[in-house]
């Protein structure tokens, strides 16, 4: 039905690169995108950092309340 040759594609092409232009925009787009990736590897770096620091203080604070049941028991035992 419809085929496009050689002609035809350089012809698109041409036409793009005068749309963004062909000095400046295309490379700085690819920069920002690569910016954007960047920042989004170091997001999901520091979420799993503050999930393991979450973690950590609710084993500590489940770890202080078993401590302090324990010491309640002992001076309920003792009294």
């Amino acid at each position: 039905m419809f085929s496009m040759g050689p002609w035809q594609l350089l012809i698109i092409l041409a036409i793009i690169l005068l749309l963004f232009g062909g000095r400046g925009r295309i490379p700085q787009l690819m920069k920002d995108m690569g910016t954007g990736i960047t920042a989004f590897r170091k997001g999901l770096k520091d979420d799993d950092k503050d999930q393991d620091g979450e973690k950590k203080a609710d084993e500590l604070e489940a770890n202080a309340d078993n401590a302090a049941a324990r010491s309640d028991e002992e001076k309920d035992k003792t009294a």
